[in-house]
């Protein structure tokens, strides 16, 4: 069997396996990007990039092009706690002018080909069937089934487990969990036509959580959040339905939608951090650590932590990896899970929303390159 030889191969080519070979490649490194999936397929998620992920596009040259592929901008972001609004206009910084929130499909293409045209060797409907350890036990590559059902062998100097929340990798390597989360929520995700750009739209009430996020076509992403044994309830009635019983101005902001794909429903998963890293292997984006979706905020930790994992392979100090995520993550995590509890007055749910708001410009702060603000603020 013909082995193939690479400086690093990355198992998972979505946002934090894709961004990680962009800056990979474009340093230099010899890699190896693959998926199981074909090429162009979609992904359901919120969606919705924070600054900081809008900070690394704009880094690695790719907010512009999402612009131009129609992407629309986010000036305005409301928070609606049952009858009152807070609305907050975006203000320019870290020369972040708007967010976004483009469709995955979209995203993940783009940082694909992106690491691609810097050299990355990037190979769909190709899954990782083991790995390959030396005798000492270091991971040194990995056997991959190819889309015929063929296999081949890839030796690597690093093995980089990106296969989101289900991750192989993770299992093939390991690696414990380090941290669990105590809640979750269960979620009905939609996509529909027929609705204005009105910024993101997050809605709360005792009990239930959602939120309305323009994407591309003229498109909207909109979701409602209840607690973990409502599966019964999502699977029974419409979006608009289930915003109208929990969310009435929800409802009242859906007034025209009209359905343009079938229903999404996430049946919740307890957050959780893992091991990330160990002898000849990594884990980057939710197969290193996944926090709730209702604080939607994965896609933003996904590209802090590929450029996070990069600096650290390309400086030869993966050895702190783990605990520079961590510094960074925990307050996220925490207070994710707390959001996710849905047991919260609408007072306290605000004032979760102003811790993790400090949360965020400390992450801010990391990307800009600040780093001793990231100690100051967290």
């Amino acid at each position: 069997m013909t082995t193939e030889t690479y400086d690093v191969l990355i198992v998972g080519a979505r946002c934090a396996g894709a961004a990680t070979a962009l800056q990979l490649a474009r340093s230099g490194v010899r890699v190896l990007l693959i998926d199981g999936a074909r090429a162009g397929t979609d992904t359901m998620s919120t969606h919705a990039l924070m600054r900081g992920a809008v900070m690394l596009l704009e880094r690695w040259g790719l907010a512009e092009p999402l612009r131009a592929a129609g992407t629309p901008q986010i000036a305005r972001t409301s928070f609606i706690y049952g009858a009152e609004t807070l609305d907050i206009a975006l203000r320019p910084e870290h020369c972040v002018k708007t967010l976004m929130a483009p469709r995955r499909h979209l995203l993940d293409r783009m940082l694909a080909e992106a690491a691609a045209e810097a050299g990355a060797e990037l190979r769909y409907e190709t899954r990782c069937a083991a790995l390959i350890h030396d005798p000492q036990g270091r991971v040194t590559g990995a056997r991959l089934t190819l889309a015929d059902g063929t296999t081949r062998e890839v030796s690597a100097g690093l093995v980089i487990g990106a296969d989101g929340k289900r991750s192989r990798v993770a299992r093939l390597v390991g690696a414990e969990v380090t941290r669990q989360a105590r809640h979750t929520v269960a979620c009905a995700y939609q996509y529909f036509s027929g609705l204005p750009n009105r910024g993101f739209r997050w809605h709360f009430t005792n009990g239930a959580a959602g939120g309305i996020i323009p994407t591309n076509d003229g498109g909207s992403c909109a979701f409602v959040a209840l607690p973990e044994d409502s599966h019964a309830a999502l699977r029974s009635a419409p979006v608009q339905a289930l915003a109208a019983r929990h969310m009435p101005r929800m409802a009242e902001d859906m007034a025209g939608a009209e359905p343009a794909e079938a229903r999404v429903i996430f049946a919740g998963l307890k957050g959780y951090m893992r091991r990330c890293a160990g002898p000849g292997w990594t884990l980057v984006g939710d197969a290193s650590w996944f926090r709730d979706p209702i604080t939607a905020h994965g896609i933003t930790d996904a590209f802090r932590d590929s450029e996070l994992l990069a600096e650290a392979v390309k400086s030869g100090s993966l050895s702190s990896y783990e605990s520079l995520r961590d510094r960074l993550s925990l307050p996220i995590f925490e207070l994710s899970d707390r959001i996710a509890s849905l047991d919260w007055t609408l007072d306290e749910l605000a004032d979760l929303h102003k811790q993790l708001n400090r949360a965020m410009k400390a992450n801010q702060a990391w990307i800009a390159g600040a780093r001793d603000e990231v100690r100051r603020v967290a």
